[in-house]
């Protein structure tokens, strides 16, 4: 056990820990959910970190070594180390100051060790004096949730819609010469190609591509450098500036500092509409879901116009039954989404005159959002659509025994006689 000791007094820290005083602190004070921060929310928060400590080095702010190690350590978490050291979960104190402080304290006493030092002797390098220097959690939380929600976008969900899209477009050309029965009201309509079905799809899934790219561009303006209350203070007159260019090389995002300060920290209106763009996808990809689970339904009392591909076994009792567990799947992954997207909504108008105290639970909810929405499509896309296979006979029998099929005679007969027909 070593000793720390911060404004509220002192604690012991096990050994072999790189967090200090207040992380064990939120430990004591929040063990709520058990769940921890998401490694992206993590890697944003070190890339800011890195940031600061290199600009603030250049620009005379803080030593040039301790500015350096600093930056050694950003770069050993980004390559995978020290992640569980990132402990405070995520239903914590307001505007995530305990989870800026677990970064902070984690990033000192591991430079300590690395200029020979050792893990809390905040006397030679400080969480809040050096590697917190011109920050503040009123502007370092906000632009980690930018940073990590671009950072899932591209891992994620950028890669996993546009294979759901390929798929889909592979499976037009497939199914171009198959005719069904279209059904509106769930009821029978006029026939259509079962590869127009799926080229309706592929355009959804790309127009929603297009509209999360465009929401995503709002999350690009930083609020850094604001410092406390966004009013800039202890922060260098080129801090801002440099800080951004420094994470716009990091990340090759198109980053520049927010025109002003103080709205990039009071209003969460990126985030919620980022959000709503995700919830809209989840809606219509719960629709698809939903059309192919009933266009596989049966095999004997269903309609059973395409075979989803089996996964595995769909029941412990009935044996031989297969399920559309996949797009049973998406569906779950999409109700959440939704659910996420109520709760941001609902924290994004929760703050209070300079600051958004609420912001610990959007972090979460939208980077897992894009997370397990991702996961879900990238799913749906290798799993499920790409080993679709038709049953043409069946299709075209449904289309055959159509009554609204007599619609193609209403310019002849008119409408009232077709319908006595």
């Amino acid at each position: 056990m070593r000793i720390e000791r911060d404004a509220m007094g002192e604690m012991q820290i096990p050994d072999g820990q790189y967090y200090g005083v207040q992380t064990m602190r939120a430990i004591a004070n929040f063990a709520i959910s058990g769940i921890k921060p998401l490694a992206n929310y993590v890697s944003a928060c070190v890339l800011i970190k890195k940031a600061a400590a290199l600009v603030n080095a250049e620009l005379g702010c803080i030593p040039t070594d301790i500015g350096m190690a600093i930056a050694s350590v950003c770069d050993e978490i980004l390559e995978g180390k020290l992640r569980d050291q990132f402990v405070v979960d995520i239903y914590q104190a307001g505007a995530g100051t305990s989870h800026h402080m677990n970064i902070n304290e984690v990033l000192a006493n591991r430079a300590l060790e690395i200029i020979g030092d050792r893990p809390g002797n905040y006397n030679r390098i400080h969480p809040n004096d050096h590697v917190n220097y011109g920050q503040s959690t009123n502007d370092v939380i906000p632009t980690a949730i930018r940073i990590g929600a671009l950072l899932s976008l591209e891992q994620y969900l950028y890669p996993a819609i546009s294979s759901l899209s390929e798929q889909l477009r592979l499976k037009t050309s497939e199914f171009d010469g198959i005719i069904k029965s279209g059904r509106t009201h769930l009821q029978d309509a006029v026939p259509v190609r079962l590869g127009d079905t799926f080229q309706a799809y592929a355009q959804i899934i790309t127009e929603h591509y297009q509209r999360l790219q465009q929401a995503a561009l709002g999350l690009c303006p930083l609020g850094i450098g604001g410092s406390a209350a966004g009013t800039g203070l202890n922060t260098h007159p080129a801090y801002r500036e440099r800080v951004c260019a420094k994470l716009a090389e990091f990340t090759g995002f198109p980053i520049e500092p927010a025109l002003n300060l103080m709205s990039a920290m009071q209003s969460m209106g990126c985030f919620v509409h980022v959000s709503g763009a995700l919830r809209n996808l989840a809606q219509d990809l719960t629709k698809i879901a939903n059309d192919l689970r009933l266009m596989d339904s049966g095999p004997k009392t269903g309609l059973k116009e395409i075979q989803l591909p089996p996964v595995q076994p769909g029941s412990s009792i009935m044996p031989g039954k297969y399920n559309p567990v996949i797009a049973e799947m998406t569906n779950m992954v999409c109700f959440q989404v939704m659910g996420y997207d109520t709760a941001i909504a609902l924290a994004g108008q929760a703050g209070q005159m300079e600051l958004n105290v609420m912001m610990p639970l959007i972090a979460y909810n939208l980077i897992h959002s894009i997370e397990i929405l991702g996961n879900a499509i990238k799913t749906l896309a290798e799993k499920c659509i790409q080993g679709i296979t038709p049953h043409p006979e069946r299709c075209l029998a449904y289309a055959e025994g159509s009554l609204s099929l007599v619609t193609v005679l209403n310019p002849y007969l008119g409408y009232s006689l077709c319908a006595e027909i």
